[in-house]
C-alpha cells in the first residue's frame, strides 16, 4: 500500500509529518510504516495500492474525481476560512504599483487550484506567466523580479513564514481570494473511507500540541465531492 501526504511537506514539518502518518497507521492493518515522498503525484494519487494521500482540489475535479474515494478535508483554521476551507494570497514586491492584469504570474503548475485556478479567478494570467514548479519558488520569482505577483496557498504562506522568512519579507500581500474548498485526503476507489477517516481523527487528537502547531491541524472536515466539482475548470496557461 501507498501514503503520501505531499502538499504541505516543507522541511521544518516533515518530522511532524511522519509523526502524523505513524498515528493514523496505527489504527490501519497493513497501513505502510513510511510516507511516500517521490514519485509521480498522479500516479500515486490513482494507484490501486493507495491508502491514504492528500491531493488539490483541482485535481481532483479535473482527473481524479471518477477514480478515488474522497476521505475527507483537512481543517488548518485559516483565518477568513470556514472550516475546511483555504485561500492564496496575492503577493508582490513591496511598492509595486503595476496593472495586476498585466503583470507577469507567477505560478507553480497548471494543475494548482491555489497558484493557477484561483490565480485566474482574480483576473491574473492574463499578460506574461512564469511556471515554477513550487510556490516558494513563485515566491522567489517574485522576491527577484523574474514575476510581478503571484498566487500563493495561504496556509503554504504561513508555513513558508517559518521556513523561508527572509523570502516571505521580501513580499507584501496585495489581496487575497475567496475561500474554496481546501485539500482534500483521498484513498484508492475500491477502499472504504470511514475507517481512514475514523484514523486521521484519531490522529490528529494525540498528535502533541507541536506538531499540530506545525501542521496547523485542527480537525478533518466532511466536504461533499459537489462542492469540490461545482468550481468551474480554469484554462490552461498559454506558456509560449
Amino acid at each position: 500500500m501507498i501514503a503520501a501526504l505531499p502538499m504541505y511537506d516543507l522541511p521544518h514539518a516533515r518530522a511532524a509529518h511522519d509523526s502524523y502518518w505513524q498515528a493514523i497507521a496505527a489504527h490501519l492493518p497493513g497501513a505502510p510504516t513510511a510516507l511516500t515522498r517521490d514519485g509521480d503525484l498522479l500516479s500515486i494519487w490513482q494507484s490501486d495500492e493507495l491508502l491514504l494521500a492528500q491531493t488539490c482540489g483541482l485535481p481532483y475535479r479535473a482527473r481524479l474525481h471518477g477514480a478515488v474515494t474522497l476521505v475527507g478535508t483537512p481543517d488548518y483554521g485559516l483565518t477568513g476560512c470556514p472550516p475546511g476551507h483555504y485561500r492564496s494570497v496575492l503577493v508582490t514586491r513591496p511598492g509595486w504599483e503595476g496593472d495586476a492584469g498585466a503583470a507577469t504570474l507567477a505560478f507553480n503548475e497548471p494543475l494548482s487550484q491555489s497558484g493557477w485556478a484561483a490565480a485566474q479567478n482574480a483576473g491574473l494570467g492574463k499578460g506574461k506567466v512564469l511556471q515554477t514548479g513550487a510556490h516558494a519558488a513563485s515566491a522567489r520569482a517574485v522576491a527577484e523580479g523574474g514575476a510581478d505577483i503571484a498566487a500563493i496557498d495561504a496556509l503554504t504562506w504561513s508555513m513558508l513564514q517559518t521556513e523561508e522568512p527572509g523570502l516571505t519579507g521580501a513580499l507584501t500581500v496585495r489581496n487575497q481570494t475567496p475561500p474554496t474548498p481546501g485539500l482534500p485526503y483521498i484513498t484508492a476507489k475500491h477502499r472504504d473511507p470511514a475507517p481512514i477517516a475514523a484514523a486521521i481523527r484519531d490522529a490528529i487528537g494525540t498528535l502533541t500540541p507541536e506538531d499540530c502547531a506545525t501542521l496547523h491541524l485542527k480537525g478533518l472536515m466532511d466536504i461533499p465531492k459537489a462542492d469540490y466539482m461545482a468550481l468551474p475548470l480554469p484554462v490552461p496557461p498559454s506558456l509560449g
